[in-house]
C-alpha cells in the first residue's frame, strides 16, 4: 500500500528531475494533489489503489460547487490525469483510473495588452526614477526593457546569468519550460539599459551580498539573484494606473510584446520561436488580440463603422 501523500511526493520528484518542470509548476501540481488528498482522506481513501474514477469525478464536482473558475477545474483535471497515468506507469496502481476524466473547457479570455503609448509611459516612469543613478532603479529599467523587448517569461528573466547575455549581438540565452534553451533578440533601448545597469548598478548591488554569486544577471536589493515575486511586484505597481483590464503582472509585458510584434508584421512562426511556444496554436491567441485592436481602431475612426 502506498499513501496518496507519499505518491504525491514521488510525483513531484518525477516532475522536477525527469520532466524538468519549474518549481512554480511543481508547486501548482502539488497544491492540486494536496487538495485531492484532503478530499479523498475525508472519504476514507488513503491508498492510491483506492483512487478510482468516481473519486476523481467527485473531487472535481466538489470544486465546481465552490464555483472555482473553469480554467482551475480544467487544470485540476489535467493534474489528476497525469498523476493517475504516472501511478500506472510506475506500477503503483494496476489501472489508470482517471483516463476517462473530463472537465469543463476553460473560458478563453484575451490577454491584457498595453498600447504603444502606455508602454512608452511605463518606460518613461522608470527612466525618471533612475535619473539619480540609484542601483535598484537602474536595474528596474533594464528588467522591464528586457521583458518587453524579448517577450520573456519572468522565470526565464530571473534565471539569466551574465554569461548568457551578448550585448554586441543583442541576444540573450534563456531556459524555458521543460529546460529548453533558446536565443532571443532584443533592441537598442534594452541594450542601452542593460549596459547602464552592468556599468553602474550591478556591482553596488553585488557588494550587498554575503554570499558568493554564480553570475546572476539581475540582483535583488540584498545582492542575491532577483526573485520572481520582486519582478511581479515591480510590474504590478507600474501597471496599476495604466488603463485596461486583466492581470497586471510580468506576463502582461510578454503579451504586449507578442501582440506588438504581430501588429508590426512579424511572421507568426517567428513569434512562436521567440516566445518558446511548443504549439503554434498557443501563439495564435495573439492574432485574435491584434484583430480586436484593429476592430476597436476601426470603430473609433471609420465614419461608416
Amino acid at each position: 500500500m502506498v499513501g496518496i501523500g507519499e505518491a504525491r511526493e514521488g510525483y513531484a520528484r518525477y516532475l522536477r528531475l525527469e520532466r524538468g518542470y519549474s518549481e512554480h509548476t511543481v508547486r501548482a501540481y502539488g497544491a492540486d494533489l494536496g487538495d485531492l488528498e484532503r478530499f479523498a482522506g475525508a472519504r476514507g481513501v488513503q491508498d492510491v489503489g483506492q483512487l478510482d474514477l468516481e473519486v476523481y469525478r467527485d473531487w472535481l464536482w466538489e470544486a465546481s460547487q465552490r464555483e472555482l473558475a473553469k480554467a482551475t477545474l480544467a487544470r485540476r483535471a489535467a493534474t489528476a490525469k497525469t498523476f493517475s497515468a504516472w501511478l500506472r506507469q510506475t506500477g503503483l496502481t494496476e489501472v489508470d483510473a482517471a483516463v476517462r476524466l473530463r472537465a469543463p473547457k476553460p473560458d478563453r479570455s484575451l490577454p491584457r495588452v498595453l498600447s504603444d503609448d502606455s508602454m512608452g509611459a511605463v518606460l518613461q516612469t522608470l527612466q525618471e526614477r533612475a535619473a539619480e543613478g540609484d542601483p535598484g532603479a537602474l536595474r528596474d529599467v533594464a528588467v522591464v526593457e528586457l521583458l518587453y523587448a524579448s517577450a520573456l517569461r519572468v522565470s526565464e528573466l530571473v534565471g539569466i546569468d551574465v554569461d548568457d547575455l551578448d550585448l554586441d549581438r543583442r541576444t540573450v540565452r534563456v531556459v524555458g519550460k521543460g529546460s529548453k534553451e533558446r536565443i532571443v533578440p532584443f533592441g537598442r533601448p534594452a541594450q542601452l539599459a542593460l549596459s547602464d545597469y552592468l556599468a553602474r548598478a550591478r556591482r553596488p548591488l553585488l557588494e550587498r551580498s554575503q554570499k558568493t554569486q554564480k553570475g546572476a544577471l539581475f540582483l535583488g536589493s540584498r545582492g542575491g539573484r532577483l526573485g520572481t515575486r520582486a519582478v511581479y511586484q515591480l510590474v504590478a505597481a507600474l501597471l496599476e494606473s495604466v488603463p485596461g483590464s486583466g492581470p497586471a503582472g510580468p506576463h502582461a509585458l510578454r503579451h504586449t510584446a507578442a501582440t506588438h510584434l504581430l501588429d508590426g508584421g512579424a511572421d507568426l512562426r517567428a513569434v512562436q520561436e521567440m516566445l518558446g511556444h511548443a504549439s503554434l496554436g498557443t501563439t495564435q491567441i495573439y492574432t485574435h488580440v491584434s484583430v480586436e485592436r484593429l476592430r476597436s481602431s476601426y470603430k473609433a475612426a471609420h465614419p461608416r463603422a
